[in-house]
This record gives structure tokens, sequence and C-alpha cells, in this order.
């Protein structure tokens, strides 16, 4: 991790670790090939050039445990948090961090310039209060609600977020549809801001906490990542475990773990 915080300030991730889940209890401790989910990310999210400190957020024992014995900085939360992005401003409230970033703990093949990427343009462009990713889907991911969708002006900063098609191809079958990446990256004092305001109605509606930012009135940037698709899949059952391990096992640089 880089040591000079000149013109960019303090840059801190944090990976929001809860021990409950409703389709995988535990699943942030399951091992994937000989290490735990939470390691995988740790390690890999620490190979990042940006990130000054890496933390994990967690709400059990048995995961706060299982992150300092691989050598992790855990930091213990409530229990009764409603979403990683208050679990995350809960540990950065008093902190001096200028950056913070939401890393997913159930992703653990994350490449770490996918965090790069995002960040970027908060140390450039001192205005923009909160960036997030996007890729380029195929078709057969048009109609699928768990892959959310991103639109965004001509300056990429988002438009909606929706599990629905858009924008629709009504006249245009070589239409561009993106999929939203969900790693997120925070001005620390607009992510305070975040976390105190209410649920908005689209995001009930859709079930998409980032939503309440666009109800509020607020801009999210959206950066398109250059990165393998592979790298973000998500751990959402015990049966992804074989996915990943098998993805492992496949993908060039990543069979070994963090080198």
């Amino acid at each position: 991790m880089p040591n000079s915080k000149i013109n960019r300030g303090c840059i801190v991730g944090v990976i929001p670790a809860r021990y409950g889940s409703s389709r995988f209890e535990g699943k942030v401790i399951a091992d994937i090939a000989g290490k735990p989910m939470i390691q995988w990310v740790y390690e890999r999210a620490g190979q990042s050039n940006t990130l000054d400190e890496l933390l994990v957020a967690v709400d059990d024992p048995r995961v706060q445990s299982v992150v300092e014995g691989f050598g992790g900085k855990a930091i213990m939360t409530g229990t009764n948090h409603a979403s990683g992005t208050d679990r995350i401003a809960e540990v950065v409230e008093t902190m001096p961090a200028d950056i913070v970033v939401n890393i997913q703990g159930d992703q653990p093949l994350i490449d770490p310039n996918m965090i790069d990427e995002a960040v970027q343009p908060m140390i450039d462009e001192p205005e923009i209060q909160m960036s997030t990713l996007k890729r380029e889907i195929d078709e057969e991911e048009f109609d699928d609600p768990g892959v959310v969708k991103v639109v965004v002006d001509d300056r990429d900063f988002a438009l909606y977020f929706s599990r629905s098609l858009i924008p629709y191809p009504l006249h245009d079958e070589q239409a561009r549809v993106y999929e939203h990446v969900g790693l997120y990256v925070y001005r620390k004092a607009f992510l305070l801001e975040l976390s105190k305001m209410p649920q908005g109605y689209l995001e009930k509606i859709e079930s998409l906490e980032q939503l309440r930012v666009l109800e509020r009135g607020h801009r999210i940037l959206v950066v398109e990542t250059k990165m393998d698709p592979r790298t973000g899949v998500s751990v959402d059952t015990p049966e992804d475990i074989r996915k990943v391990e098998r993805l492992i096992t496949e993908m060039k640089g990543v069979e070994d773990g963090c080198q």
C-alpha cells in the first residue's frame, strides 16, 4: 500500500463481513481452496495501489477470530445495521479518513486494480462525492434481475440503476448495456451523511441502496472497469464455492492466491 498521501488524503478500504446471511450463513469464513473467503478478499484488496489502510468490519467473534488469525485487522461493529454502508460508517466515523472504499466481502477473486479504477477519479476531482464501477454485458444477462444495470449521462454520472433492462433496445439491437459492479468509493463526510438518510421509494422498490443517493439529488460517477469480469463473481450460496474454486484453477495468476 502506498505511503504518500500528498494531495489525496487518507484512503481507507473497509470490507463489511456480516456472519449472518439468509442464503448462506457464515459464508464470509467459508473455506475456498484452503482459505476462508474473507482472507481471499483481504489479501487481494491489499494489493491495491491506492489504499493506505484496509480493515474488516465484523459483527461476530467468529469472523473476528478468523480475520485476526490470518493477520488482518478486524473492527467489531453493532449487529443491527441495515446495510454494509451503515456498518462501514460506524467504523470510519472517528477515523482520520478522507476517502472510504466499500469492498464487498463475498467477492473472493476481486481484482485490486478495480479498487484503483474507482478511487482515482476521487483523487483527481475533489468535487466528486461518490464513485462506483460498471462493465458491458452480453445479451444473455439482459433479462436477469440479479444483474443490476446502470445508465449514465455524457459525463459518466449515473442516471439510474435497475434490475430491469435499461436502456431498452427498441430500435437498436446492438445497444450497449452495462452491469453495475458493486464496489463503492465515498468521501467520508458524504458516507456519514448517506448513512443517516432514510430509505427512498425507488430504493425499496428495486432493493438497490445506491438509488437512495440519486433520489436525494446527489451524483455517482460510474467508471467502466477494464478488469476480467470473472474477478467480480460473488458467493451467495454453497454451490458458488465450487464455481469460485474452478475459476481459481482456470484464471492465470489467481490459482496461487496473492503473490
